[in-house]
């Protein structure tokens, strides 16, 4: 049986059996894949402790392409402890691990794992959840084809920004808003910004409660208009914010 090393992330797990789990592995080498973790549900297993969700470990595993693969063992690489302790962090972190699983079902870049691993480690860090998650989904419309125009005007390609339209795709620029709500200048920029920067060179980024509403609102009816995307994490993390935030 030939062992194979793979670096990655538990996006969910389900119950195979009354003892064994079945695993969906993002990894970097192969993107998502089926692993089946034989007796993890047993108290004494040694593959208890590192088959559940949110598991970032380099897993051996005996790799089957296609088929459903079985993991050996695994050495955890970052327990994410921060995160799950935190209910406002871990419902951001189960979000971005469905909606990761939804982009990789439109693409196969290998750019998706590096930016979920970064995402997922400044919110363990200590970075706040909201602007880091609102990077990641400004990042993936990309990947998903709809990316919005940040650049100039959606309509007629003006530099001369005066706010941000779902409808009109992006910037709009005076001359050609109609009735759109006018959101803050600081949001203009700091859109543009978040879409452009590195997610693993953030050193310390700070924005007022209105601002990251404005830019949560926008990305929010961004991918309920164009996405078709339904994710009950989503769902849930909109009642964990209205506690928390």
């Amino acid at each position: 049986m030939e062992i194979t090393k793979v670096k990655g992330i538990i996006i969910s797990e389900s119950s195979y059996s009354e003892t064994s789990k079945l695993l969906n592995i993002f990894t970097k080498e192969y993107g998502v894949i089926g692993v089946l973790a034989k007796g993890a549900k047993r108290i004494k297993s040694n593959l208890r402790s590192v088959s559940s969700k949110l598991t970032y470990a380099d897993f051996q595993i005996n790799y089957k392409e296609g088929k459903l693969s079985n993991l050996i063992c695994a050495d955890v690489i970052n327990p994410f402890n921060e995160i799950k302790k935190d209910l406002l962090k871990i419902s951001y972190a189960s979000f971005l691990l469905e909606l990761t699983s939804q982009v990789m079902k439109q693409t196969n870049s290998k750019d998706i794992f590096s930016l979920l691993e970064s995402t997922l480690l400044k919110i363990e860090e200590g970075f706040d959840p909201v602007i880091i998650t609102s990077i990641l989904e400004l990042k993936y419309l990309d990947y998903l084809g709809i990316k919005p125009v940040l650049d100039s005007c959606a309509v007629c390609g003006s530099t001369r920004v005066l706010t941000v339209s779902t409808n009109k795709g992006g910037f709009v620029c005076e001359n050609c808003h109609t009735n759109e709500k006018i959101v803050d200048k600081k949001t203009i920029q700091i859109l543009r910004m978040l879409y452009f920067v590195d997610i693993s060179k953030i050193s310390k980024i700070n924005l007022s409660e209105m601002i990251k509403k404005e830019i949560d609102d926008f990305i929010n009816e961004y991918y309920d208009k164009y996405t078709g995307l339904y994710l009950k994490s989503k769902k849930f993390l909109k009642t964990i914010k209205n506690v928390y935030i």
